[in-house]
């Protein structure tokens, strides 16, 4: 991007024209040095209703700005959408043939160029570029349509917004290869006979059909309990063998799990009768892990055999009512995981700390 040698007062942009809803719409590739000093974002003084956009989180900033930092070489941005307050020109490169849509956007730069969509990763250019100043070489697509009035910007982002969805956590998991967590839940998946057989590894809520018993998203969650990793700690092999060889055993004094993984109970039994096929349970197992491993390190692997002598049931309600169970339904809230990680405890004969002690006397056990 630079000024015309023709008007100095000029920004040309080297770009492609197209059609959407009727108007012409440009995409053009703005080096990311220049995306703070050209693109304005209303400021959250001004009133909503006079403003295009949603106030500025500025919590979200650092951590796309981390990201592109931490990743210089393998980062992803979208495209940024904005409007220009104005008429544009713009040059083809031919008049006739493929070539007639491809050419120069010239715009004003007294024009008001406004972002619809990517105040965010605008902010977070900003403050990348001032530590890893490399990246002000790097390109971003935008795409610029011609401003018709406030009520239209307000529809642009109303539109671009409403059907954004973000991905679930297990597809999100499936696919991030960054997170040494979602690495390690795919690995014990891979390593971990019946989570090989019985995980959906793109959805995070299973229907009452489904053939699956667990989620990737909810292994990932009991690695973490198990391994006690916050989100963006980093795993080792070690630990990743040691979670496979845990999960294993723990499939192997599950003879429920055994029987789903060999086909000889549904899945679908399973959820409806028992508490162990639900991640608040799954959870748990990890939490308990985590105490296991650390108070019995020579003799973990034969005390999960005592995983058999829990009653799952979710007719036994004496144990799991106020704790996996809230008036007779899972909740996987924190205290529901917590307690039921007590029960998976004391039948193992793992030590309550005090704050599990003081749970315990909540429900009054």
């Amino acid at each position: 991007m630079a000024k015309t040698l023709v008007d100095e007062y000029n920004h040309t942009f080297p770009a492609v024209r197209g059609v959407q809803a009727g108007r012409p719409c440009y995409i053009a590739m703005c080096p990311m040095r220049l995306i703070p000093k050209i693109f304005v974002f209303d400021e959250d003084e001004v009133p909503a209703e006079l403003r295009a956009q949603r106030v500025l989180n500025r919590s979200r900033i650092p951590e796309i700005s981390e990201y592109l930092i931490n990743n210089p070489t393998n980062y992803t941005l979208s495209a940024i959408t904005a409007s220009v307050d104005e008429q544009v020109h713009f040059e083809p490169m031919a008049d006739t043939g493929p070539a007639v849509n491809i050419g120069m956007l010239t715009v004003s730069m007294d024009a008001h160029i406004l972002i619809n969509d990517g105040q965010h990763r605008r902010a977070a250019i900003a403050e990348a570029i001032k530590e890893a100043h490399e990246l002000g070489h790097d390109h971003i697509p935008v795409l610029f349509f011609v401003d018709e009035g406030l009520r239209r910007s307000q529809q642009m982002f109303a539109d671009l917004n409403k059907y954004a969805v973000r991905p679930n956590d297990s597809l999100s998991t499936l696919y991030d290869h960054r997170d040494s967590c979602a690495e390690l839940a795919r690995y014990v998946v891979a390593n971990v006979g019946c989570f090989g057989r019985l995980t959906d590894m793109e959805k995070s809520s299973l229907s009452n059909r489904s053939t699956k018993l667990f989620t990737l998203s909810s292994i990932k969650m009991a690695n973490r309990s198990l391994l006690r990793k916050s989100a963006k700690e980093s795993v080792n092999e070690y630990e990743k063998e040691l979670a496979a060889k845990y999960w294993n055993l723990v499939c192997q004094n599950i003879p429920d799990w055994t029987a789903a993984e060999n086909k000889k109970i549904s899945t679908a039994e399973l959820r409806q009768n028992y508490v162990h096929a639900h991640g608040v349970t799954l959870q748990a197992l990890g939490a308990a892990g985590a105490d296991l491993l650390i108070n019995n390190p020579k003799s973990w692997e034969k005390d999960l055999r005592k995983l058999q002598t829990i009653d799952w049931s979710r007719s036994n309600t004496t144990v799991w009512e106020g704790r996996a169970l809230m008036y007779g339904k899972l909740s996987k809230a924190r205290a529901n995981v917590a307690l039921t990680a007590n029960h998976i405890r004391q039948a193992l004969g793992v030590p309550l700390s005090a704050e599990n002690k003081a749970l315990e006397e909540l429900i009054g056990r």
